[in-house]
């Protein structure tokens, strides 16, 4: 059974950066990871994702340049470094996974992701 165990959330100041973690037990290296995040009130939406051959990327409009998502292959973790946060970006992010290679154009859908994490709250505000 795969779980996925998300950390690195928490307060920030708008400007500021964090960096959140995931870690797939129980997963085997390959297939496609990613972020979704859901604020009060609001849809889930996707974030990032990364295929782990060829470590193709895909971010939401709203967070490109300023968020950038990279994959640990030797301990099958998933990593998405958040710079230059903003208020709007106060949300639960969820790490998923699937264990398919998906295709580019299906990495922002969530109904693709069989496992997903906690969640790890992420607040910007000074």
């Amino acid at each position: 059974q795969v779980q996925l165990e998300e950390s690195g959330g928490g307060l920030a100041q708008p400007g500021a950066s964090l960096r959140l973690s995931c870690e797939a037990s129980g997963a085997s290296s390959g297939g496609t990871m990613g972020w979704f995040r859901q604020a009060p009130g609001k849809e889930r939406e996707f974030v990032a994702a990364i295929r782990w051959s060829g470590g193709n990327t895909a971010y939401a409009d709203t967070v490109k340049g300023r968020f950038t998502i990279s994959r640990d292959g030797a301990k099958t973790a998933a990593y998405l470094q958040m710079n230059n946060l903003k208020p709007e970006d106060t949300a639960v992010y969820y790490c998923v996974r699937t264990s398919r290679r998906l295709i580019l154009s299906a990495l922002s859908l969530h109904s693709q992701y069989d496992y997903w994490g906690q969640g790890t709250q992420v607040t910007v505000s000074s």
